[in-house]
């Protein structure tokens, strides 16, 4: 690793040319720099905004699944049959499904030995149960915080390994050669120096890890954690093609200490009720939504299971009615809802609650966890006392007071496109983790966990077999980079002259309703297109409109300019679908098209449902076209021809 400092526009910026530069600080991120040191890549570097500020080691469930290929048991499991189950989400590319499930076990049992505690019984068996879109009881768990536990594991790698961190470094532009076919480096912000002439840093890297996440910070409703935001805008406007961008996961959550409510928050069923905003008006609203408390019942236990909003689990009282209902109590009716764990649900003829009258596969679920109380808090605490635990931490006692909820987004399944080995169209460029969008329409719960750990592995792989060189030299490096970073200079002039302004902040929570309005579990045609108008119009007028006053301020500016382009990206993309007769599918319905209640749904016999949706930023404008979906390969598994590719390094060609 080179570092030297250049004097450039009147600014002193520090350079470092390296191999890889890893942007983030998440689980994909540390794996993709830990397993690069392992192989024997040393000259690499991560440069993050916070260190364990992420998705990863901030959010959680009441038990986080980490999804892998069956490891105990008779029932019998395949690659080829993880590989299926992940190809049948709709909308995944067949040898990417491939990949992430061979490489499944290679991920789990590195994660394994590098201290995370899964379980397995006194012979060694990893136990694992059924999630959501499982077929095989693939999924595990260590309880609330497996992700953080991932994180932590791997952070602790990462420093053993004396691998260099760049903690306060929020990287604001991508930056690629003159033919914009590759990345070359990366500009970034360190935040902890006050002098704006001396703030930024370059970075001379022959390839970038980018692992910052899904776009959190670009809605208003949300169960991602505070300090995760994402920045796929920069990688978009750097060139990078997306995919899939349109297909998001929304559910029910805890909104004042954000955390999803799936599993034994909804198994202890408990109450759901709305107060207008002075907490006064008490209803139960499902109640005239459901023909009698045993349905209610059900369906609000089924909601532990069936966490994420599913359009095909609405009709006949399904559990993503909930879902729907919540929604329109907060947005149409202007009410707040909570879960009340204090009291039974009750119904409007009066019909009490009773064990007796649950549905049997409730009532079996119950009894076989020895948790058949009588109050949903006593449920709650024999299925699963640390979740009680959990939000009392945070200043909630479950056993005393109502728990604030909406229908919040939780994951972006779709993200930057990738090959087998994770590597962008937009070459040397290598996304992992949710920022990959290499999930169809439906995931398995936990796969995403497994996708990250087995994508940044794959690059790990791919940049150590094939991309090994040192960058060029720093003369070489700017002859390309530097027009490129004087405008971005320019741009932070511009802004520092003007000083920070008010609607910095105005025009960060215009972006964040439109997409909570327009982009959430129902989309609307009209709607839609409006949001796309108004987002193009900002697109246009942003650069002029906003300011900064100090270096942080001046971070936060560019971190503004790229939600801007994201939230345009995934606006486009969904009118794009809607505008071309897509239904309702994945954690969304298309208003119109059937009722809420009712909603048409996606068969997939129609271009737009069946391909992929790419979407490429380019000269200032967004193009979107539709791609045809890559079936599951067929392998030849001769061991002799395997042993000679893979000794010749012909394995690893794309």
């Amino acid at each position: 690793m080179e570092s030297e400092k250049i004097k450039l526009n009147g600014y002193s910026i520090r350079c470092y040319s390296i191999n890889t530069l890893i942007i983030g600080s998440g689980a994909a991120a540390l794996n993709a720099a830990v397993n690069l040191h392992r192989l024997g890549q040393k000259d690499i570097l991560i440069a993050t905004t916070q260190w364990g500020g992420g998705t990863s080691n901030n959010a959680g469930s009441d038990k986080q699944t980490y999804y892998k290929l069956s490891l105990s048991g008779s029932a019998p499991d395949s690659v080829a049959d993880m590989a299926q189950d992940l190809f049948n989400g709709q909308c995944m590319h067949g040898d990417i499904a491939l990949c992430e499930a061979q490489g499944s076990i290679q991920a789990f049992m590195n994660l394994v030995s590098l201290g995370v505690k899964f379980p397995h019984d006194k012979y060694g068996a990893w136990a694992g149960y059924k999630t959501d879109h499982d077929s095989r009881g693939r999924a595990t768990s260590v309880g609330p915080y497996t992700s953080k536990k991932m994180f932590e594991v791997l952070a602790g790698e990462a420093e053993k390994r004396k691998i260099k961190i760049l903690d306060g470094h929020h990287c604001i532009k991508l930056l690629t050669d003159s033919s914009g076919q590759k990345v070359t480096g990366a500009l970034a912000i360190d935040t902890s120096e006050k002098d704006h002439r001396k703030s930024f840093v370059l970075f001379n890297a022959t390839n970038l890890v980018l692992g910052t996440g899904g776009p959190a910070g670009i809605y208003e409703t949300s169960v991602y954690p505070h300090s995760q935001s994402g920045s796929i805008g920069m990688a978009l406007e750097a060139g990078a093609a997306g995919q899939n961008l349109a297909e998001s996961q929304f559910g029910i959550a805890s909104v004042k200490f954000r955390w999803n409510l799936s599993g034994s928050y909804q198994q202890s069923i408990s109450r759901y009720i709305s107060t207008d905003r002075n907490l006064s008006d008490e209803k139960e609203f499902l109640n005239e939504y459901f023909p009698d408390l045993r349905a209610l019942a059900k369906a609000i236990f089924l909601k532990g299971y069936q966490w994420p909003f599913d359009p095909c689990k609405v009709k006949d009282h399904g559990s993503s009615l909930i879902d729907i209902l919540v929604d329109r109590e907060i947005n149409e009716k202007g009410r707040l809802v909570f879960l009340d764990y204090q009291k039974n649900p009750s119904f409007d003829n009066g019909e009490p609650f009773s064990l007796k009258n649950l549905d049997t596969e409730v009532e079996s679920f119950l009894h076989n966890s020895n948790a058949l109380n009588i109050s949903p808090i006593e449920r709650l605490r024999s299925l699963n006392k640390p979740a009680i635990s959990l939000f009392l931490e945070h200043g909630i006692d479950l056993e005393k007071e109502p728990l604030q909820i909406a229908v919040c987004a939780q994951h972006n399944n779709g993200g930057l496109k990738a090959n087998i080995w994770w590597e962008s169209d937009l070459r040397h460029l290598f996304p992992v983790g949710e920022v990959n969008g290499s999930h169809g329409v439906y995931r398995p719960g936990g796969s995403a966990l497994n996708s990250g750990q087995v994508g940044s592995y794959r690059a790990a792989q791919f940049i150590h077999n094939k991309y090994n060189m040192p960058p060029p030299g720093m003369r070489e490096f700017l002859s390309e980079a530097e027009k490129s970073v004087i405008s971005t200079l320019n741009l932070a002039d511009k802004w520092l002259r003007k000083g920070f302004v008010d609607s910095n902040k105005k025009y960060l929570k215009e972006i964040r309703h439109r997409m909570s309005e327009s982009a959430g579990i129902i989309r609307d045609k009209t709607r839609t297109q409006e949001a796309v108008d108004k987002a193009e119009r900002l697109m246009k007028l942003l650069p002029d409109k906003i300011g900064a006053s100090s270096v942080q301020e001046l971070a936060d500016a560019f971190q503004l300019s790229d939600h801007c382009i994201t939230h345009l990206a995934y606006l486009k993309t969904i009118d794009f679908y809607i505008s071309n007769g897509g239904r309702g599918r994945g954690s969304y319905i298309v208003n119109g098209r059937g009722t809420k209640s009712d909603p048409e749904l996606c068969g997939y016999d129609r271009e737009v449902e069946k391909s992929i949706i790419e979407t490429v930023f380019g000269g200032g404008e967004i193009s979107l076209k539709t791609v045809n979906v890559r079936e599951i390969p067929e392998q030849n598994l001769w061991f002799e021809k395997v042993w000679k590719d893979y000794i010749e390094d012909i394995f690893t060609d794309c």
